[in-house]
């Protein structure tokens, strides 16, 4: 059984499918990159995308429910925490250590 539950269009080539569909005999939400048409000629399903197992859809449209919708409303340059000198000026003399981030998640 498959039910395609909608699409988003990801650029002029390329949509995200969301679908219920079995696949091993196992019910589930499906969400994949769908390509319309490419230079090789190829139009189908590619291996990018997701699988949510039935018994997980309920926890992940809790999920999906909890999105606060300003959290992706772009923020002005002046506002986003600066880069550690480290980062912003190339010195990679101790990359391996320093990744950018401090200790509260922050860049």
């Amino acid at each position: 059984m498959e039910k395609d539950i909608g699409k988003i269009k990801r650029n002029e080539n390329t949509d995200i499918v969301i679908r219920i569909d079995d696949f091993g005999g196992k019910r589930g939400l499906t969400i994949r990159e769908f390509v319309n048409k490419s230079e090789t000629g190829y139009t189908g399903f590619t291996k990018s995308g997701t699988r949510i197992p039935a018994d997980q859809v309920q926890e992940f449209k809790r999920m999906i429910e909890l999105l606060d919708m300003s959290d992706f409303k772009e923020e002005s340059q002046e506002s986003l925490p600066a880069v550690s000198e480290n980062v912003s000026a190339g010195n990679d003399s101790d990359e391996s250590s320093n990744s950018g981030i401090d200790e509260q998640g922050l860049m």
